[in-house]
């Protein structure tokens, strides 16, 4: 190791780590300030500091906080794995006891994804971590991806595409999209044909967070009844209407005998629906690990 690289650890230390991390959350010194038990000068001297390790400006003020540089925005991921290494260096338990635990989750997903395992998950967290708890928040890519990047929520799931850098994508499940309609559908008796899937009507489910715009032949014309923004609003629906709902297979089937609804094959090839996981590259949480273990578990119910 050179000395200048000795040098450069010799000024590093966790507490300069933790304001730039907050920083980068928050955007603003005073909220910084209280978070981390502080003083507004002491926030201060550590961005000079931080300023001149790195030897850049990382935050300019600006009249709604601070804004950063995309050189603190590449170090965000970085500084965020080493916060991490070195509380689980210095913790004296790293394992995770799902029996003991009081712990919440935070992820974000988007609602197709939540209305699929929700209920499931539930129940499995009531037998094997009665205090274990979590909350979700809707998200397309680009939020999830925000939320990741702050510490807002420890993992998201959705449909994304090439990892990031400082962030891994590793698939969940893969679905292929199906026709939802009730029970009792006057024109359907197990099979739709294209003429009536173009021609019945169809509820859409159309938000930013969730699966949209490709669920058929993009030279097809098909009769438009409402718009929602959410699956089971527009399954809901379905079920006491004609129309049609073409949504993902795996929740159709979970919440179609619930809802008195059939589950018809597509009257052309489905496209498929890949769900993946984004997690921050490096970061090694077994309480995070065992609690996918349970999602996969829900999904597969």
């Amino acid at each position: 190791m050179s000395e200048f690289d000795i040098n450069q650890i010799r000024r590093l230390d966790g507490g300069l780590m933790l304001v730039f991390r907050e920083l980068l959350r928050t955007r603003r010194a005073s909220t910084v300030a209280e978070r981390l038990g502080l003083s507004p000068s002491a926030i201060s001297h550590a961005l000079t500091r931080l300023r001149d390790l790195f030897d850049d400006p990382l935050f300019i003020r600006r009249p709604h906080g601070f804004e950063p540089t995309r050189r603190a925005e590449e170090l965000g991921p970085q500084v965020e794995a080493l916060i991490e290494l070195t509380g689980r260096t210095l913790s004296r338990d790293a394992g995770f006891d799902p029996l003991r635990s009081t712990r919440m989750f935070h992820f974000a997903a988007p609602e197709f994804v939540t209305a699929l395992i929700g209920a499931e998950l539930i129940n499995r967290l009531k037998a094997a971590a009665p205090e274990v708890t979590f909350a979700v928040s809707f998200s397309g890519e680009e939020d999830a991806f925000r939320a990741l990047r702050k510490g807002e929520v420890e993992f998201a799931i959705g449909r994304f595409g090439a990892a990031r850098p400082g962030f891994t994508v590793e698939p969940l499940f893969e679905d292929h999209y199906c026709v939802a309609a009730r029970r009792d559908h006057p024109q359907l008796r197990g099979a739709i044909d294209q003429h009536r899937w173009q021609n019945i009507g169809h509820i859409y489910a159309w938000s930013a967070a969730e699966v949209g715009g490709d669920i058929g032949e993009p030279h097809l014309r098909i009769k438009h009844l409402a718009s929602v923004p959410q699956w089971l609003t527009a399954l809901a629906m379905a079920a006491s209407t004609d129309g049609l709902v073409t949504c993902p297979r795996r929740l159709a089937e979970r919440h179609a005998e619930r809802l008195g609804l059939q589950v018809l094959d597509m009257p052309f090839p489905p496209q498929a629906i890949s769900v993946s996981v984004m997690r921050r590259t490096g970061a090694s949480d077994a309480g995070v690990d065992w609690f996918l273990d349970q999602i996969r578990a829900a999904i597969d119910a």
